[in-house]
């Protein structure tokens, strides 16, 4: 039973499932009771509070459904409700749970980079996921991943959208002072892609990518790991056989026309644009290297947290709310609309399209649909942390031994958000840890240094 289901309805089941308004088993019969017009539309936020709030008290009044169901049948919703609200105050204790503690800034900045994987950041502002938690957040759009870093380390921004292994990168002090760095939400998962120029179409195969040169965003980025990890699959040292270069996304389709790069691993609508553009066509989606893998995240210093514990907790709630509307297909092309504008992304609605419903012109004349191009998952799973942490001493940016879970359960805070989660009425996973596959490799998070001595192409320790 979801926590937004309605506790005084005997039919209703107490143990976890079901969908996401409460009337069906599951999430498929949901879909399809939405498709035939049967489907209720979900209750407003103070009445999923409320369902919170009276779902705990029943939980607690009766730990046995059989109980609570003979309960409810004898006596009736209403009577039970009445009855409980008198011993109980329900409305008092709905009004707390749904304000949680008092902001203490309710005026924020959040610095986010224009591209696709910050859709919950960005849209969080114009779709009002911000104003329903409490806050007032300026969303400032930014040149670039060094300036993020450092107007956040600087504290101009109160928190930001970074790629997500930069938190890890800078509470190590990988390229700046180490100072402690938090991820509560991922923003993104999927949504990258390797798009080369028009004039290499003939060019399909890697091992004909020697001597050519890449773009990436920046050292600390899945997409710096996942190209090299492409590559040397492939047979290519990515730091001798082909050059590396960093560039902010919203210039790489610049430099692509310019004959600058020969090619990127980059956000999804970084890689719509130059085909959009007539200059790059899709080799291929992130998601064929690794299906489900993170990108982006949303992050904030351990000291925000500590000096403005309720501002967390409310921006947490916000980003959580935000990635969960998006997570829905329904609700891509009003987010398209939504982030579209020059003070957000500044790209086309078309472009937006193409990237966030999955159906888009490959640059090879060909017209491709892929549901789960790009997806939104807030969970920060910190076994990506420890994957992340392999391909950072794989390629020489850590030197020495690495307590991996160590690392990665102070940046990943995967037991806040559950909590947040749960509050929400969303389900959480029941572990932080989680075994996957990148390109047919499996990589077990309990045997970090065993999936690290495996590779043959790494950089000399």
């Amino acid at each position: 039973m979801s926590t937004f289901d309605n506790p005084f309805d005997p039919d209703r089941r107490l143990r976890a499932g079901g969908c996401s308004c409460g009337q069906h088993v599951s999430e498929a019969e949901h879909e399809h009771a939405a498709l035939a017009l049967r489907c209720e539309p979900q209750p407003s936020e103070e009445k999923r509070y409320e369902g919170v709030v009276a779902s705990a008290v029943m939980r607690a009044m009766f730990p046995k459904e059989v109980a609570r169901r003979a309960f409810l049948k004898s006596v009736g919703a209403s009577t039970a409700l009445a009855a409980i609200s008198q011993f109980f105050p329900l409305q008092t204790a709905t009004e707390l749970f749904a304000q949680g503690g008092v902001p203490e800034k309710k005026d924020l900045k959040v610095g986010f980079i224009p591209i696709t994987c910050a859709t919950p950041i960005i849209m969080a502002h114009p779709l009002g996921f911000y104003s329903k938690h409490g806050l007032n957040v300026e969303v400032v759009k930014t040149a670039g991943w060094a300036v993020i870093r450092d107007k956040t380390i600087n504290k101009e921004y109160d928190a930001a959208h970074m790629l997500a292994p930069m938190p890890i990168a800078i509470s190590l002090g990988l390229g700046a002072n180490a100072i402690p760095f938090t991820v509560p939400a991922i923003e993104n998962i999927n949504g990258q892609g390797i798009t080369l120029a028009v004039k290499h179409k003939d060019k399909r195969d890697p091992k004909d990518w020697k001597g050519m040169k890449f773009a990436i965003p920046f050292d600390y980025s899945m997409h710096n790991y996942l190209l090299r990890y492409y590559l040397a699959e492939h047979g290519l040292d990515p730091d001798t056989d082909v050059q590396l270069r960093s560039v902010p996304p919203p210039e790489m389709v610049a430099n692509l026309r310019a004959d600058n790069i020969d090619g990127f691993l980059a956000p999804d609508n970084i890689c719509q644009r130059a085909i959009y553009d007539g200059v790059g066509f899709m080799h291929i989606l992130s998601k064929e290297i690794w299906d489900g893998h993170p990108c982006c995240s949303f992050a904030a210093s351990r000291e925000f947290i500590t000096s403005s514990p309720n501002s967390f907790a409310a921006l947490t709630r916000a980003i959580v709310d935000a990635t969960a509307y998006a997570s829905k297909a329904e609700n891509r092309k009003q987010i398209a609309e939504a982030i579209a504008p020059a003070n957000y992304i500044n790209a086309p609605v078309t472009v937006l399209e193409q990237v966030l419903t999955g159906t888009y012109a490959d640059g090879l004349g060909g017209v491709k649909t892929d549901a789960k191009r790009v997806d939104f998952d807030p969970f920060p799973w910190q076994s990506f942390a420890v994957w992340m942490l392999t391909q950072m001493k794989r390629w020489g940016q850590i030197k020495g031994d690495v307590d991996y879970k160590a690392v990665a359960e102070q940046v990943y805070l995967a037991t806040d958000t559950k909590k947040v989660m749960a509050e929400m009425g969303l389900t959480p996973p029941a572990t932080s840890y989680k075994s996957f596959s990148v390109m047919g490799k499996t990589f077990d998070p309990e045997k970090p240094d065993d999936y690290l001595a495996s590779f043959k192409i790494r950089k000399a320790s």
